[in-house]
């Protein structure tokens, strides 16, 4: 330890449950079928994953019409619309479906509402596959909303029966503050039973958010495409810090650390922990050597992969 530099490390940061599940079956079909096990978009949003899966046969792919015929094809844990699912029928793929069960509630939710007749209004990213994949539920009834300005923009009656549901990975305040324009706009609005916002975002959100105040620099470890990460970024700036997203070591600029004592670090949900180590390794090559864990939460959710993969195989 040098002249007081020192590093916050966050509790809870890096993977979910739901990330754990999908590489899970990712690695249990590698066991059970071999390589080349096919992947439907990147099984979660990290370049380091991939790479890895990659290097062990599996095969990503933007579309399931590019798997070939009767193979193994894993769903990644954003979801898929009904659509996807009959293409792969269609085809005769092996599916094993890594959706979060969280998203899968939110696809629940959208059939429930449009089946009650309401137009839903999707908070989300457009060209974010988890809203691809709910959109697909109801497409004739669902309108996406991005930000306050479009759902003030709504073209609907005062007395239009809608209903709500968010990406689960935005920001808690981002979501909140469309939802109250919501509230105020439609008197027919209905919502989910609980909040669509994963617990996971949510926590590392409330991580960074009781960080802020006593650090200097946040710095986030997670993809460029990463929903949560890019968000937890966003969490960060808005409460006043100075924060950076740090897809991993390589991407780390030294300089971020001008005038800086305490280093707040933190993860995605989608991020693997080792990315975390090697960026640590690295803040203690510079001095930042004394860490300190920010606990905010204890996460000890656990989502099991399909039983197809985990139950007792037939021995002949």
């Amino acid at each position: 330890m040098s002249g007081g530099k020192r590093v916050l490390l966050a509790e809870p940061r890096s993977f979910c449950a739901g990330v754990r599940r999908a590489i899970a079956i990712i690695d249990l079909a590698l066991e059970q079928h071999g390589a080349p096990v096919y992947v439907r978009k990147q099984i979660v949003h990290n370049h380091h994953v991939v790479s890895e899966f990659e290097s062990r046969g599996v095969r990503f792919v933007d579309s399931e019409q590019e798997v070939p015929q009767g193979a193994v094809c894993v769903l990644s844990a954003h979801g898929v619309s009904p659509q996807v699912r009959r293409n792969a029928d269609a085809r005769g793929l092996d599916v094993f479906d890594a959706t979060c069960p969280l998203v899968a509630k939110v696809h629940q939710e959208a059939r429930r509402f449009a089946r009650d007749g309401r137009t839903l209004l999707l908070i989300g990213h457009a060209d974010h596959e988890e809203v691809e994949g709910t959109h697909g539920h109801a497409p004739d009834q669902t309108v996406i909303v991005e930000t306050v300005a479009d759902a003030e923009a709504l073209d609907l009656p005062p007395d239009a029966p809608v209903a709500y549901l968010t990406q689960t990975t935005l920001s808690v305040d981002e979501t909140q503050d469309i939802i109250a324009v919501l509230r105020r706009r439609f008197t027919d609005l209905r919502g989910p039973a609980g909040d669509d916002i994963c617990y996971a975002s949510q926590n590392r959100q409330d991580g960074i958010k009781a960080m802020v105040g006593r650090c200097d620099l946040v710095l986030v470890v997670g993809s460029n495409n990463s929903s949560n990460s890019i968000r937890m970024v966003e969490v960060a700036r808005r409460h006043g810090s100075r924060a950076e997203l740090v897809p991993d070591v390589r991407h780390f600029d030294p300089a971020w650390l001008a005038g800086v004592s305490t280093v707040g670090v933190s993860a995605g949900a989608s991020a693997p922990e080792i990315l975390v180590d090697q960026l640590l390794d690295r803040l203690a090559e510079l001095g930042y050597e004394d860490t300190s864990v920010a606990r905010v939460t204890t996460e000890d959710i656990v989502f099991s992969p399909p039983t197809r993969l985990t139950g007792p195989t037939d021995v002949p």
